[in-house]
This record gives C-alpha cells, structure tokens and sequence, in this order.
C-alpha cells in the first residue's frame, strides 16, 4: 500500500541499534517512507551507553517522526534475552501482532577493536566481548522478533554489515563479527524461506556516521573539508543512503528473490535508483577498483 508517495505506510519495523550511525539513518528513511519504526539501544536523554556518546534513541525517533512516520523509543539492552522479548511483546501488543522489518544494527563495537596487533597479541576477553556485542545481540534478536514475521509470512530482515566479500577486514575480532553477521542473513533465509520471510545482509561504502565525522572533526556541513586529510573521504556517503538501500528493499515486493544475498548500497542504488541526501549516487566499489585495487588487491565477489 501506497499513501501519499509513501510505499511503507501501514508498515511497522524494529530497528535495533539505532541510536546513532547506519541505524540512525535507516529508521529515519524508513520513517520517511511511512513506516511505524522502533528505535532502540541503550542510550537515553537519562543514560548513557557505555560509550558515552551524546546520541539517543529519543532523538532519533523524534526524527523519525519529523520525516514523516511514527518513531517509538524503547530502551533495550540486546545482549539480555528478557529485555528483547518484553520489547516483542510490547511490539506485538501494541501493532496487533505486525512486524514487516527488521534491522539487526547492533554494534558499538569500536573502542573494542584492536587494528594493531595479530590475534595471539590480543586481549582474549575484549576480543570476546567485541563478538557478543556484534554478534550475539543479533541472534538474541532475530530469536524473539522472527516469530512476528513467521505468523504473518511476510517481512524482512536486514542484517547490517560492513563488506559484502571475503576479503580479511584487517582486525581478526573485527573481521570475524562482521563475517559472522553476514552468514547470520544467509542462515535465516535458510530458515526462513518456507515462511515467506526474506533475509538479507547489507553494507554501506565509507559511512560518515557521527564517530567518523568526529574522527575528521568536521560536521555533516563541512564534511568535505575531511578530504584533505583523506583523499578517499571524498566517496564517502552519509547513513541516509544506507537507510534509503533498506527502505528500498522493504517496499521491493520481489524482495525475496535476494533474500540469503549480501548486498551492498553501491549496487542497490543502480537498481533503485535512490540517492543519497546531497542527491549523489556514491560507489564505493567503483571508487574502490579505480584508485585502491592496485595498492590493496579488489574487493573480491559478493558473498
């Protein structure tokens, strides 16, 4: 259904980890196209993650709503499986049992990253816990949430990744979650295709979420001052064209035809046709093969 040029009216999707960066953005394209959108995380106007990072899940379902769907706020802590189920529930209550998206973007995972050293240099019980906080919280998730889509045989899930190839990511704990999340989206297509559910995992490019921007110190205004210090900078796209890949997705009614696939922004665009919010089509793997493939090797096929 189609309301007013907004293909996900009527819709309702779970965006788990949305309080800031690729989750941010794709609750809010998801609010733009219509949908009724769950925003949780850990980060409150009252508490603050772990991370101690300004954003919250209130500001984000504010912006949900400014663009034109409905945003819900629920603090959840998605490594407890009794707080996941109580926000189903909570779901399922309150939308007549209806959930057609699901995001697993659960990461704060960057202050546990070692880029420096090899795995028998690392710290076993940082690195662990890197894997529970990326990997674990999706499965948790996916457990409680799927059943939603199962009694309805229809929906999607999206599971937020970075690299859609085989291509070592340069930590090992990194790479492993991130490799992980990848073959969460295929096993539940597995699962899940008898049920009419599809399962994808999704990539951006050179994501400007607000750590990066920081990292940069610029903003999204001056964003392009950054590629002095990073020439590649340049080809980076901002999480709105994250979120319009997966609203893009959600509205595709030949949705399941891709489900179990590893998907990038840099191809969904040219199907699509979407842009990103300065109106430019980003690609990342054009960039990619163009002006690194030679120092660094090609990206490699699509999982």
């Amino acid at each position: 259904m189609t309301i007013d040029g907004r293909p996900l009216a009527g819709r309702v999707a779970l965006v788990a980890g949305g309080t800031r960066g690729g989750g941010r953005g794709i609750a809010v394209e998801l609010g733009a196209a219509g949908a009724t959108v769950y925003v949780t995380g850990r980060s409150t106007t009252g508490t603050r993650s772990d991370l101690d990072r300004p954003e919250t899940i209130e500001e984000t379902a504010e912006r949900v709503t400014a663009a034109g769907g409905l945003g819900i706020a629920v603090r959840t802590d998605h490594s407890r499986p009794d707080e996941v189920a109580a926000l189903v529930e909570r779901i399922s209550a309150e939308q007549g049992g209806r959930l057609d998206v699901l995001v697993n973007s659960v990461w704060g995972g960057d202050p546990l990253v070692d880029w420096e050293h090899p795995l028998w240099e690392q710290d076993v019980e940082t690195g662990l816990r890197l894997l529970r906080q990326a990997v674990e919280t999706h499965v948790i998730t996916s457990r409680f949430a799927l059943p939603l889509m199962v009694a309805r045989k229809r929906g999607l899930v999206v599971e937020v990744t970075d690299g859609n190839t085989a291509r070592y990511r340069g930590s090992f704990f990194y790479d492993l979650a991130k490799s992980a999340v990848v073959r969460l989206a295929v096993a539940q297509a597995a699962e899940l295709e008898p049920h009419g559910v599809a399962a994808v995992a999704l990539t951006p490019g050179f994501l400007r979420s607000e750590a990066v921007l920081e990292h940069f110190g610029v903003t999204e205004e001056t964003w392009r001052d950054g590629v002095a210090a990073d020439p590649h900078f340049a080809r980076s796209e901002t999480p709105a064209y994250l979120g319009r890949a997966v609203a893009a997705l959600a509205a595709d009614p030949d949705v399941m035809a891709k489900s179990g696939r590893a998907l990038a922004t840099w191809g969904l665009y040219r199907e699509y046709g979407f842009t990103d919010a300065d109106g430019t089509q980003p690609d990342w793997a054009a960039h990619w093969a163009a002006n690194l493939e030679a120092e660094h090797g090609p990206l490699g096929e699509p999982l």
